[in-house]
């Protein structure tokens, strides 16, 4: 674990916005290093990259896979990574499961969700000296029909001690997800821990979206997502020309050919 990077996260706590996006692979992942805080492999590919209506059926294989891959790429950010739905049900898994991510992937922290119930889990983790960041609000692992949450006065409070309460276990930040703007300010107010924010407004300590999503790429885009590019149209116009030069016989042309030992340009 790279206590310095955490204690770089938790020093930015109302002193500095901190950056977070999603990766998947090293060549993604070495772009945003240059420029972001923490880079998180998130659940998330289970819509991204296998196309599935929810984030339960991402196995702890496919994590760590794409992981290991993310590492790669990473000299400077804190690499969190996601524990997938069903691996960290009690303690005894969650040990077993997360110290198995870590040997694989060198992260520097994990990730889980909170479900009200799993504070004993988060403190136990903490005790092994693992870096911990927690999730509230909504939580795609446990909530099966999405909504905002906080709406009412009771529901914020409520939302406020689950937070406090990942936080008195031991976790280091934590990421609030598709909260009302009053409910993330009362929770990042009340919090020595720093606040991620993703649909929970700008009052969040930082903020975090989905990589794919923000560079236009993954045909998701809801109201909390601002696109930043329009990847997709950018890759079909390469391939549009890719196959227009090959179908014309401009590609490859001579100076593509392999002429002796030098190979790259």
């Amino acid at each position: 674990m790279n206590k310095k990077k955490i204690n770089n996260i938790l020093y930015k706590k109302k002193k500095s916005k901190i950056v977070c996006l999603t990766a998947y692979s090293k060549s993604i992942a070495k772009i945003l290093d240059k420029y972001v805080d923490i880079i998180l492999v998130g659940d998330s590919m289970a819509n991204v990259l296998y196309a599935h209506k929810d984030t339960h059926k991402i196995t702890l294989d496919n994590i760590i896979q794409h992981s290991a891959s993310v590492k790669l790429g990473i000299s400077k950010s804190l690499f969190v990574v996601d524990m997938p739905k069903g691996t960290y049900n009690n303690i005894k898994s969650a040990e077993k499961n997360v110290k198995l991510v870590i040997k694989e992937t060198g992260c520097d922290a994990i990730k889980l969700e909170s479900n009200n119930k799993n504070f004993r889990i988060i403190k136990s983790l903490v005790k092994k000296k693992i870096p911990i960041m927690g999730h509230i609000g909504f939580t795609p692992q446990f909530n099966k029909k999405f909504e905002v949450k906080g709406q009412s006065k009771a529901e914020a409070l409520k939302l406020l001690k689950e937070a406090k309460e990942i936080e008195k276990a031991g976790a280091f930040s934590i990421v609030l997800e598709c909260l009302t703007p009053q409910t993330a300010k009362l929770i990042t107010n009340q919090l020595n821990i720093p606040t991620i924010g993703i649909g929970s407004s700008s009052h969040c300590d930082g903020q975090i979206l989905v990589t794919d999503d923000m560079l236009g790429i993954s045909g998701f885009y809801p109201k909390f997502v601002k696109k930043y590019a329009n990847l997709k149209g950018i890759i079909e116009k390469a391939v549009k020309k890719y196959t227009r030069d090959i179908k014309l016989k401009k590609f490859p042309a001579t100076n593509n050919f392999l002429n002796g030992t030098k190979h790259r340009k």
